[in-house]
C-alpha cells in the first residue's frame, strides 16, 4: 500500500548557537509526530555572518544528533577528547548518551558557502545513558548507489540493493538516504510498516500524490509500504528519513531530551553542579 501524505511542512527561521541563522524543518512542537526524530536543521548559507559565530561549548544528553555537511567545514570538539573537522560530503554522527560536552564551529569554503544539515534522533529510555560516542563518517564511505531512469541514492544509513549505509542508530534501525531524481521521472521506495518516513526537498520541483514539493518542503507520510516521489522539468533532490518510534513519552528541554520530568531536572542540576560528565576525556 502506497503511503498517503499525512502533513507537509515548510519549516521557519530560526537563531541558534551564539546566533547562527538555521531554518528549522520542524522541532519542538511537532517532535511527538516525527517519532523518532525529535529535529531536523537546514543551515545551508552563503554568507559567513549567518554562521560564523557557531555554536561553542554545550551539553547534551539522551539524544543523537547527525550533521550531513554539503558544502564548508566544521570543527568538533568534546568531553571525550575527539577533535575533527567535518568536510564537504561527510556525516558526524554523535550518540550523546549519558552526557557529552561538544562545541561546533562552522567554517564554511573558500566560497563562504556552509552547506548541511542537523538531525536530532531520540534515544529509547532504556538507552538514554549509554556511553557517548563520536564518528567521523568521511565521503568516501558514504556508497553511491543508481536507481532507474538515472536516480541516484547516497546511502548513509540502512540498505538498498545488499549496499549498506555506514552509519548505525541505536534501536531505531534508521534509513537516511541523499536522493537525485531526474526531471520526468518517478522514485517509488519500499518502506517498512510502522516506521515514522518523511521527506526534505533540497532543490528542484517535483511532486508527492499529485501534491507539489520544492526546495524546503518537507512531506511527512501515513503508513504503508511505500512512497513515491516525482520530479518535474528539472531534477529534484530531497533527504529521505524512516526510523523506528519508540511510543514514549519525551521530556525536553533546550539540548536535553529525557524519559521522565524527573531525569530532566537532574540532568540540568548535574550540569549546573560539575556532575554531567560520567566519562571522562582520556589522561595523557
Amino acid at each position: 500500500m502506497r503511503r498517503e501524505i499525512k502533513q507537509i511542512f515548510y519549516g521557519e527561521p530560526v537563531h541558534e548557537g551564539a546566533g547562527v541563522k538555521l531554518h528549522r524543518a520542524f522541532g519542538y512542537f511537532e517532535a511527538s509526530l516525527f517519532d523518532p526524530f525529535l529535529m531536523l536543521d537546514d543551515f545551508r548559507s552563503d554568507n559567513p555572518d549567518d554562521y560564523l559565530k557557531g555554536f561553542p561549548w554545550h551539553p547534551h544528553r539522551g539524544i543523537e544528533t547527525i550533521t550531513y555537511l554539503l558544502k564548508g567545514e566544521v570543527e568538533h570538539g568534546d568531553s571525550l577528547g575527539n577533535a575533527a573537522v567535518t568536510r564537504s560530503g561527510s556525516v558526524q554522527w554523535m550518540t550523546a548518551g549519558s552526557g557529552i560536552i561538544h562545541q561546533e564551529m562552522p567554517k564554511g569554503n573558500r566560497n563562504g558557502s556552509m552547506h548541511g544539515f542537523q538531525l536530532w534522533a531520540n534515544l529509547a529510555a532504556k538507552d538514554k545513558m549509554v556511553d557517548p560516542q563520536y564518528r567521523e563518517i568521511t565521503s568516501d564511505e558514504i556508497p553511491v548507489i543508481a536507481g532507474d531512469g538515472g536516480i541516484s541514492i547516497r546511502i548513509i544509513a540502512g540498505e538498498i540493493k545488499g549496499v549498506s549505509g555506514p552509519a548505525r542508530g541505536i534501536g531505531i534501525n534508521p534509513e537516511y538516504l541523499d536522493i537525485t531524481v531526474p526531471a520526468g521521472i518517478e522514485f517509488i521506495h519500499p518502506t517498512r510498516r510502522g516506521y515514522t518516513t518523511f521527506i526534505y526537498a533540497t532543490g528542484g520541483q517535483g511532486s508527492v500524490n499529485g501534491e507539489p514539493v520544492e526546495n524546503r518542503s518537507l512531506v511527512l507520510f501515513e503508513d504503508g509500504d511505500e512512497i513515491s516521489v516525482a520530479a518535474d522539468s528539472s531534477p529534484l533532490t530531497f533527504l529521505l528519513l524512516s526510523g523506528k518510534p519508540h511510543n514514549e513519552p519525551i521530556f525536553w528541554r533546550g539540548p536535553i531530551v529525557m524519559h521522565t520530568a524527573e531525569e530532566l531536572e537532574k540532568a540540568f542540576q548535574e550540569y549546573k553542579d560539575g556532575t554531567f560528565i560520567k566519562h571522562q576525556k582520556p589522561r595523557g
